[in-house]
């Protein structure tokens, strides 16, 4: 029985699709919202390797991450849906797949960007890289 299903959260339509498949196939489990930061899109430091971020980004990030907890959590509400959450800082793929070993995580349910052309077949690299490396099992949405 699936009782922890972690989403990713992104703001985006897909991650918001990954919500409304959980809410609609997995009523009775504890939805785990997950929001990465990714230091890698802040600005990079003086050496041009060495990604770094100011303290002001890092705040504002984590604010975006608390407004898309408080819209997905008033819709899991109206779907009677338990919610959870965490802000984690780090490279995104692995974070997820740390976070589920972690966390008790049973099922990871994902958006992926939707592609045209030949390139709409491939997931995106985080969504690619989650699905080859979690121990639970992956379910992407496009």
């Amino acid at each position: 029985m699936v009782e922890r299903i972690l989403v990713p959260v992104d703001g985006s339509e897909q991650a918001d699709e990954a919500c409304e498949l959980v809410f609609e196939e997995f009523p009775d489990a504890t939805l785990v919202l997950l929001h990465v930061i990714n230091p890698a899109e802040a600005s990079y430091g003086a050496q041009a390797s060495v990604p770094s971020f100011s303290e002001e980004w890092y705040e504002e990030e984590k604010g975006r991450a608390k407004k898309i907890f408080e819209d997905i959590e008033q819709r899991a509400g109206e779907h009677g849906v338990a919610v959870e959450h965490a802000v984690e800082v780090g490279k995104p793929s692995q974070i997820i797949v740390d976070f589920a070993e972690e966390h008790d995580i049973d099922h990871i349910v994902m958006g992926s960007h939707g592609r045209q052309g030949v390139s709409r077949i491939l997931l995106g690299s985080v969504a690619e890289t989650v699905m080859r490396r979690s121990l639970v099992p992956v379910t992407v949405v496009r």
